[in-house]
């Protein structure tokens, strides 16, 4: 089924990408050096603190340099922050309060908003992130992957991917505040004239994270000429939503019944190296330690081939072997870890639970006849201008700059 969208999309191009859709994107983040991101805010201080304590060849080395940043480089303060711009060796100053990101789909971790040591921090996300926006990522493509085209978030994203290339980053709002959806000019006035009520942006978010499926060319999105199917998808991405927000902007946080909600059976040990899950039992267990019932579909949910569960517990179980600044990391599994994996089961269990509704839903696209490309061509939603692919002019102050100079933006 998704083969022949993707085969499409690559081929005639009878359906659109969500790039047709969405058309302003922005590359994933790129850090340069792994100990700016983690599981645990406090390892990340405590990785400040010993690089500015640091000094000289020493402070080098923990650093990490690459071509764009190095401890004696500049570096503008990214919007919203109010950091150091001189070099990091210079004067450091107080660690910034980590931020909460995803770090690839599904995990949120900790990142250090600091420019000086971020490689490529994509400022024109920072300008946009605030309690209004939400962000598409797309995600990598795996021949014979049948995980999600797609993630959204209320945090900013990293736009990692677990395997293959990493996907682009789209913001549903130019500008911050809610305003300026990004879709292309004139889509929604077309939407609204084939389907009736379309709510907005939001809609089109929701459509495209029920309807989506992955393609070399990227995330394609068929959209159909019925509205009572256009409806329907809405609904389902509406859910889908729901759950990918986890509780954020209004949302409640994502619950199973109550007799299927994951509990800790047996105390998760202080340092637990294997995780394995019985799928007779439906017990996920963490060393000695048991979490019950786990649907399988929880354990089983893949993006680019990879289980969520399995990654999720590597990137924290990580005690020894680290480098440098990576290797300071909690002592001891943290509390905080354990209610975030009882959520993340829930999310994945609900998940895979919509996946036979979604399927539904290609199905009948399949059958159903489509608005194509030519159709928004004829309609002059595209080719989408080049002014909709640039970052919205946001700025109504002004940034601060390299060495406390004020941005020239």
């Amino acid at each position: 089924m998704a083969a022949r969208v993707a085969t499409a999309a690559g081929g005639d191009g009878a359906h659109p990408l969500l790039d047709d859709l969405m058309p302003w994107s922005v590359r994933p983040l790129r850090t340069g050096r792994p100990w700016v991101t983690g599981p645990d805010a406090s390892a990340l201080r405590a990785r400040w603190d010993a690089l500015a304590r640091a000094e000289g060849a020493e402070q080098t080395r923990l650093f990490r340099p690459s071509r764009t940043r190095t401890p004696l480089a500049p570096a503008a303060a990214l919007p919203g922050r109010t950091t150091g711009t001189s070099g990091f060796a210079r004067d450091p100053g107080p660690c910034p309060e980590p931020v909460r990101v995803l770090h690839g789909p599904f995990d949120e971790q900790w990142l250090i908003p600091d420019q000086r040591l971020l490689d490529a921090a994509r400022p024109e996300l920072w300008r946009v992130a605030d309690g209004h926006q939400l962000f598409a990522v797309e995600h990598g493509v795996i021949p014979g992957d049948s995980g999600p085209a797609l993630s959204v978030t209320a945090l900013l994203p990293d736009g990692h991917s677990p395997a293959g290339r990493p996907g682009r980053i789209r913001p549903l709002h130019r500008r911050p505040g809610g305003r300026e959806p990004n879709l292309a000019p004139g889509l929604l006035r077309l939407l609204r004239a084939r389907y009736g009520d379309v709510e907005g942006a939001r809609a089109v978010l929701a459509w495209a994270l029920a309807a989506a499926r992955p393609s070399p060319a990227g995330a394609v999105v068929p959209l159909p000429a019925d509205g009572a199917l256009w409806s329907h998808g809405v609904e389902l991405g509406e859910e889908l939503l729901r759950l990918h927000l986890r509780g954020a902007r209004g949302g409640e946080r994502p619950r199973l019944p109550g007799g299927r909600r994951p509990y800790v059976r047996a105390a998760i040990p202080p340092r637990p190296a294997v995780l394995a899950y019985d799928a007779g039992e439906e017990t996920l267990s963490l060393g000695e330690g048991r979490i019950s019932p786990v649907p399988a579909g929880a354990w089983e949910f893949r993006v680019g081939g990879v289980r969520m569960l399995e990654l999720w517990f590597e990137r924290r179980t990580v005690w020894a072997g680290g480098e440098g600044l990576a290797a300071l990391v909690p002592r001891a599994w943290t509390r905080e870890w354990t209610s975030e994996l009882l959520e993340l089961i829930t999310v994945l269990a609900l998940l895979d639970g919509l996946r036979p509704r979604r399927e539904a839903l290609w199905a009948h696209l399949d059958r159903a006849a489509p608005l194509t490309r030519q159709d928004l061509r004829t309609a002059g939603v595209l080719p989408v201008p080049a002014a909709a692919r640039r970052p919205a002019s946001v700025l109504d102050h002004r940034e601060e700059g390299p060495e406390g100079q004020f941005a020239l933006l």
